[in-house]
């Protein structure tokens, strides 16, 4: 059965309806997975996303931070919802389609301005949100299993517009990389998107403080699409929705699609 997923860092879901309603309108994906929705879950507005066809959601919510959700087409059941390193922070949730695909809509922490645990407690949040991640992947070895969303890292030097000058950036330092790496070898995780386009730069967010993002185009890949080894050859049709940051009011995230055929 091949279904078509997308995932995007809404940046405020009742503020951005509208871009919702018109991403799943042009690009009619099977599920769309939300991240920093900021709401609620009886605020999430549904009405609309029903009216298309997205009659299933499963959602963690929280007021004006956080907050993640899965909208689909298809039956889809919740399986679990993590709070890793203990925050209280709705981060995670899972779901499983009628074909027995288990489907993890994340939103990792973003780690605050400064590489140091000792100076910024955020940055120690997000280490930690990663090691609990990686050691349940190692508890609990997923299979049959879609792993999405803003994991605010962009690994590879191609995932950001300058290798060198970022290496002390939140999102690319050396620390975050390999703490993402190996959570990611933990639940034998493949990297869907760079699976399809291996080569060249490749970017989901560009910064709301640059005056014209798209001419600057000083990007990082944050946005993730993974899929455990037992199905990832079934993944493909991979691609970063670049317009969509320049639509009115947009969140300075991109959505990112793959399609499975499972």
């Amino acid at each position: 059965m091949p279904f078509t997923l997308a995932t995007w860092n809404i940046n405020s879901v009742r503020l951005r309806e509208g871009l919702v309603l018109r991403l799943l309108e042009e690009e009619r994906p099977d599920i769309l997975c939300l991240q920093e929705c900021k709401s609620p879950v009886d605020k999430i507005p549904t009405d609309g996303f029903r009216a298309l066809g997205y009659t299933h959601m499963i959602a963690r919510g929280q007021k004006g931070y956080n907050g993640v959700a899965i909208l689909s087409k298809l039956p889809i059941e919740e399986v679990g919802a993590e709070d890793h390193a203990a925050l209280g922070h709705a981060r995670h949730i899972a779901g499983r389609l009628e074909n027995g695909v288990t489907i993890h809509n994340y939103y990792v922490p973003a780690g605050g301005d400064v590489p140091d645990r000792d100076k910024n407690d955020k940055f120690g949040q997000k280490l930690d949100y990663l090691t609990d991640m990686r050691d349940q992947f190692h508890a609990d070895r997923p299979a049959r299993s879609i792993l999405v969303g803003d994991l605010n890292i962009a690994p590879r030097e191609d995932d950001v517009w300058n290798h060198k000058q970022l290496l002390k950036v939140v999102s690319h330092t050396p620390i975050e990389v390999e703490h993402l790496a190996q959570t990611q070898d933990a639940g034998g995780w493949v990297d869907v998107t760079r699976a399809d386009i291996p080569d060249g730069n490749l970017y989901s967010w560009w910064s709301y403080r640059s005056p014209d993002w798209d001419a600057a185009d000083k990007g990082r890949r944050l946005d993730h699409v993974w899929a455990t080894s037992d199905i990832a050859q079934a993944g493909g049709g991979s691609r970063i929705l670049r317009h969509v940051r320049g639509w009115e009011k947009p969140s300075d995230h991109a959505p990112v699609l793959a399609t499975f055929d499972l």
